[in-house]
């Protein structure tokens, strides 16, 4: 099974405004129009067969219709896997992962940039403590700021990494947008996933094969950020780019189906 890693999708109503500030954010023209109807049939022209869909709550009042929609996406669209999402500044957020469990979620996505919070904060360690075992944890990492400054950063998810070294972690953009010596260092190896979403257009060749080189290829996943990327490109720029094989190019597209136990 071939699957999207790394996609979002919004509600019709909020998708332009949304679209808008990715847009605005990231300093790029996003190639979709972030509607689930737009990435199913870019899914399937890529030639996959279904795709994550991460969802995230800018704030606590986000968390439970953040959370809603992901499972309306999982009643109405088979073809997808929407990911939930949590905030630390979410009091009742053990209910939420009860709720989520029961409900056949299995990952979350955290976004520190967008949510509001830093990676490196203690209030976050029971979260994860109690989520490392039902969910996958996909992870937002890095962009242009400084490592320290940034409230993502490799060096954050690397202390995460040694208090839960069991965890199913998946560290976005090949392991940190704009941070990917900073991911060499320290996460790139390890017992961590990686995505290659929102990276080929900016990372340098030798960057890139020092990433490569070191980390195993069962733990790199296909993403292609959708609605800034469309998967079809995505797909067709990381096999040029890496000069993969067709074996290889299906591994990256199959790992994520393992990773969550899909058949």
């Amino acid at each position: 099974m071939y699957l999207d890693f790394h996609t979002h999708a919004f509600h019709p109503k909020i998708a332009a405004k949304a679209v808008e500030h990715l847009n605005s954010h990231y300093g790029i023209t996003c190639q979709c129009t972030g509607i689930m109807d737009d990435l199913i049939r870019r899914v399937k022209k890529a030639g996959l067969d279904k795709m994550v869909v991460l969802c995230a709550a800018t704030s606590a009042a986000q968390v439970i219709p953040a959370n809603n929609f992901a499972l309306s996406l999982k009643a109405a669209h088979p073809d997808a896997i929407p990911f939930g999402t949590i905030h630390p500044d979410f009091d009742d957020w053990e209910n939420q992962l009860t709720r989520l469990k029961a409900r056949g979620i299995k990952g979350l996505k955290l976004h520190p940039d967008f949510q509001g919070f830093r990676l490196d904060e203690k209030r976050l360690l029971p979260i994860i403590e109690a989520a490392q075992k039902d969910f996958v944890i996909l992870f937002h990492i890095g962009d242009k700021l400084e490592p320290k400054d940034n409230p993502s950063c490799p060096y954050k998810l690397a202390a995460l990494l040694e208090n839960f070294p069991n965890a199913r972690f998946v560290a976005a953009h090949f392991g940190g947008y704009h941070h990917w010596q900073h991911a060499l260092e320290v996460l790139i190896g390890k017992n961590i996933y990686i995505d290659t979403s929102s990276t080929l257009d900016f990372i340098d060749d030798m960057t890139l094969s020092a990433i490569m080189k070191k980390h195993p290829h069962e733990k790199i996943l296909f993403g292609s950020d959708y609605p800034l990327y469309s998967p079809d490109k995505e797909v067709t720029k990381l096999k040029k780019r890496l000069k993969l094989s067709l074996p290889k190019l299906e591994m990256f597209l199959s790992n994520g189906a393992e990773l969550l136990g899909l058949e």
